[in-house]
């Protein structure tokens, strides 16, 4: 376990700030821009699917995935951005692995990306201390990106905390009678959908990532998500080098940009 000894200019936001912060993993992530990501433990088929597509195309533009590394959108959403462009801000100690079936996730982040806490090591996590990573994992983002949520909920208390730090809000198009919570912040005019997740991605993509992409053919080709053997066929020689280096990975047969 390791000590932030640095001071993070987005937690000024937070309603005080945090006394200790413990980490495991690559600190740089705090360097780039992130966009922090919350919602339901047991959210929709749909819901699933557009924050993996919302989380990996902010990951191709290097901007980097915040959220909490619970059940549901947020492991949805730290899998969708790949381990190595993503933050998971616990409830309990960096060394704790909680929830256990997130036990290989979290292990992944800690290897690639960042896990980070509030709490020392053997804290378990309890009703208070998930609160308090709430307001962190809100405070960390640029916005706040509510992918599911009903009214009386946990993630609910992240969206009073991005209300009274006065972060923008946004929320997926949900059908009537699911997602309440995120349909009434659409009613009262809280939060705004996303319609394009292509376009809203692209607001937030740090250009000259993008542009170091670009001058690389075979990290464009890897944008495309293609399979593993299209792009060994393609640049045998990069993929061995890239999967060593960590640039990407390979997922059920497909190449990820990491």
């Amino acid at each position: 376990m390791s000590r932030v000894t640095f001071e993070i200019s987005e937690l000024m936001s937070m309603k005080k700030y945090p006394k200790e912060l413990f980490y495991r993993g690559n600190l740089e992530l705090l360097q780039r821009r992130k966009i922090s990501i919350v919602g339901s433990r047991k959210p929709t088929k749909y819901s699933r699917m557009l924050i993996q597509k919302l989380s990996s195309e902010l990951a191709k533009g290097g901007v980097c995935v915040v959220s909490g590394g619970a059940m549901g959108i947020d492991a949805t959403a730290h899998i969708g951005a790949s381990s190595a462009n993503t933050i998971a801000v616990l409830p309990c100690g960096v060394d704790v692995r909680y929830p256990a079936v997130n036990k290989n996730l979290l292990e992944s982040i800690e290897q690639s990306g960042l896990l980070l806490s509030q709490f020392e090591n053997g804290f378990k996590a309890s009703p208070w201390s998930f609160v308090v990573r709430n307001e962190l994992v809100v405070a960390l983002g640029d916005v706040l990106v509510v992918g599911e949520a009903e009214i009386q909920s946990g993630t609910m208390r992240s969206v009073e905390f991005a209300l009274a730090m006065g972060k923008e809000i946004f929320v997926l198009p949900q059908r009537l009678g699911e997602s309440c919570g995120t349909n009434r912040l659409l009613k009262e005019k809280k939060a705004e959908a996303i319609y394009d997740i292509e376009a809203f991605a692209a607001r937030f993509w740090d250009r000259a990532v993008m542009v170091e992409k670009k001058e690389d053919a075979f990290l464009l080709f890897c944008a495309t998500n293609p399979t593993y053997d299209a792009a060994l066929a393609k640049f045998p020689q990069r993929v061995f080098e890239a999967e060593l280096s960590g640039q990407i990975e390979v997922v059920n047969g497909t190449i990820r940009l990491a």
